[in-house]
């Protein structure tokens, strides 16, 4: 099963792979393909620019390393993906995570988040519950 998986998920991964919650067992089995944007990683390289997200080495360096640890593999985006946008309807405002749907529709992969928003679209999800 290919799961692209959205960039708190992605991090949490990194920090507390507990947060993932009942869907770590599955992202965890050697049957599992673990995908990560080209659009998460730009995500996290302006959020640790602006001072909003915290990393203990430059994103040059974490992305590719976790992703490597992980065993994921960095998804590309092609122009198809961000054209795409422009056919969703306006349900979630978040450019990275309106690409992320179209990547999971087009490379037919369930889109693993904890942003309900996101589950409201008509591609495969796994809503990760978030702790309150």
């Amino acid at each position: 099963m290919k799961y692209l998986l959205d960039t708190h998920v992605f991090l949490w991964l990194q920090t507390d792979p507990t947060k993932v919650g009942p869907i770590l067992d599955r992202l965890q089995r050697n049957d599992a393909e673990l995908v990560v944007s080209v659009a998460s990683g730009w995500e996290i390289a302006i959020k640790y620019s602006i001072g909003r997200l915290s990393l203990p080495e430059p994103p040059e360096k974490y992305v590719p390393s976790r992703i490597k640890a992980i065993n994921a593999v960095a998804l590309p985006v092609e122009l198809r993906h961000a054209l795409a946008v422009s056919k969703l309807p306006p349900i979630h405002r978040d450019p990275f995570d309106r690409v992320l749907l179209c990547q999971a529709h087009a490379i037919k992969a369930i889109l693993v988040t904890a942003d309900e928003e996101i589950d409201k679209y008509p591609v495969r999800t796994f809503l990760v519950p978030t702790r309150k």
